[in-house]
This record gives structure tokens, sequence and C-alpha cells, in this order.
């Protein structure tokens, strides 16, 4: 790892309704702890200098969980590039390197997020993880031109030509802390659902001359978790892994 500073933001506003469950998504346990807790491990494990958590604002169990760690509300649920933009005030003129994750991606290692920070020391902006799952439904494509990325099509937005794309987007992307919130500001939301998407920031970047890339992970790390069984499939995953350790 180069000596820059690490920040992460961690996604955490969402509510664990398809789960059938009262329990923030963040708190869904998985091997006996909340899921949160596995990526705040993993992220202090790589001496990250802060840490800031997206909560809702009904978040005080994943508030008190995160603690010592820095959180702020997301009042309204307007879309992923929103919720990053809510940090603005916490990680104003840090300009090291900034990891954006979601809190229902529990396994991903240190090691893979490592892997996506020091490709910005090639000269990207942001880096995006992806990954080449069976079955590409509802993933949002990542188009590449050799190393770099081009664009990132919404599953719903792709032609058949980028739904033929294998190479898929798991949400997780590093940024250069120097232009990441400038790029934030120039994303709209004039879309079907009245967002703001964090994968516009890839198109923005590429306007204003900045490079983008993609590495890739297997698609069991980046695996998420929306319903009971997604949750107990990741559990399956992170006992494997841990017995391989």
């Amino acid at each position: 790892m180069s000596n820059k500073k690490i920040a992460a933001v961690v996604l955490a506003a969402g509510k664990g309704s398809r789960m059938k469950s009262d329990l923030p998504k963040a708190m869904m346990p998985v091997c006996g702890k909340p899921m949160i807790r596995h990526i705040l491990e993993t992220l202090d494990s790589m001496n990250t200098d802060k840490i800031v958590v997206v909560v809702s604002p009904d978040g005080d169990l994943v508030r008190r969980e995160i603690a010592p760690h820095q959180s702020c509300i997301q009042d309204k649920q307007l879309g992923t590039g929103h919720a990053v933009t809510c940090t603005k005030e916490i990680l104003n003129g840090f300009d090291g390197k900034i990891l954006v994750v979601y809190c229902d991606h529990p396994i991903i290692t240190q090691k893979t997020f490592e892997r996506a920070l020091n490709k910005l020391d090639e000269g990207y902006s942001i880096v995006v993880l992806g990954f080449t799952p069976e079955d590409g439904l509802r993933y949002g494509r990542l188009k590449m031109n050799g190393d770099e990325l081009e664009k990132i099509i919404e599953y719903k937005d792709a032609t058949e030509e980028e739904k033929a794309i294998k190479f898929c987007n798991s949400g997780v992307m590093a940024f250069d802390g120097k232009v990441m919130f400038d790029l934030l500001s120039k994303i709209q939301n004039k879309n079907a659902s009245g967002e703001y998407y964090l994968t516009d920031a890839i198109e923005i970047a590429r306007k204003e001359g900045l490079k983008c890339s993609a590495i890739e992970t297997s698609p069991e790390e980046v695996a998420g978790a929306n319903t009971q069984e997604e949750l107990a499939q990741l559990e399956i995953y992170l006992k494997q892994r841990n017995t391989e350790k």
C-alpha cells in the first residue's frame, strides 16, 4: 500500500424489510455478528484513517454498533450518490484515497480492498470492483476498453449488446479523495427513480478527462444479502473461507 491516507464510507441506511426482519440490514447476523461488524474489522485491520458510516434517521442501533467510528444521517433515501455526499462535512478536505463500501458485503477481504486502492496509484481517479457472475441478471455492466472503464450501464438501461457484457458492477468503488466530492456534486437525478446514482460519477470523471478503471474479484466475495436465503449463503461462504485459512 502507498503511504497515502485512507478513508472509508460504509453505506448502511438500508432497512431489512426484504429480510422479513425489524433489524436494520447492517445488523443482520452473519456467523454470529452483525454484517457491518465484519466490514469494520476488515477496514480496521487496514489501519484506515477515517471510517464514516451512513445511517438512516432511525439508525440508532447501527450507530451504537459502529462506535467509536463516526456516522452521518441520510435523511431521505435519494440514491447512492446522495448517500456518499452526506459524508462531505466529515470528510471535507480529505485528499487521500476513499473507499465506498456497502454494509451487505461483509466478506470482501482486506487484500481485495487494497488492490482497488493501489490501482488508484496508476493514475486513475475511480476504480470499481467488478465480478463475472454465472447469471448477470439485474447487475450493472462495466464497459471496459482495455484497462479503462468507459462507463457503468444499469441493467434496466442496457441495450441487448450491453447486456451481453459479462463483467458486472459490485457497487464497491475507490476514489481519489481530491476529486470525489466535486464529481458527486455534478451527478443529476434525471432518471426514472429520481435518484442520484454513484455510478454516474464514471461518466462525469471521463468527461473531465480523468481516468477510471476496474479490477475483478470472485462473485462469492462480493455476494450481497437482500433475503434470508442470501444471508444463509454468505454464512456458508464465510465459514468455507475461515476453514481454508
